[in-house]
């Protein structure tokens, strides 16, 4: 038997954590809840003028559904937006988030 003792493996260095650059989904759930709501209107409101079901909506805006053109357009057209509109508005919300995620 020896008597030196092994060392410890060395520990690796951690890099900072760097911040989860936003989904699309997210981003998308996020401006139609906001129209929505600058709107005053409900989920089933919208829903309705949307011809999808009220929880399908409310998936959405909780960024956890990845929804088909066909649907971002309906619910679009629902809060008086056309699709080039919620483009702009989700290109918006992504720069400046984007712009405060380090890189």
């Amino acid at each position: 038997m020896s008597d030196h003792a092994t060392s410890p493996a060395p520990v690796p260095l951690r890099r900072p954590a760097r911040a989860r650059e936003p989904l699309w989904r997210d981003l998308v759930g996020e401006v139609l809840r906001r129209e929505r709501l600058a709107q005053g209107r409900t989920l089933k409101e919208v829903a309705e003028a949307a011809r999808i079901s009220m929880p399908y909506l409310s998936e959405l805006e909780r960024g956890r559904k990845e929804a088909s053109s066909e649907v971002l357009a309906a619910a679009a057209r629902a809060l008086g937006l056309g699709l080039g509109d919620l483009l702009i508005r989700v290109h918006s919300l992504l720069a400046a988030r984007s712009a405060s995620v380090p890189g």
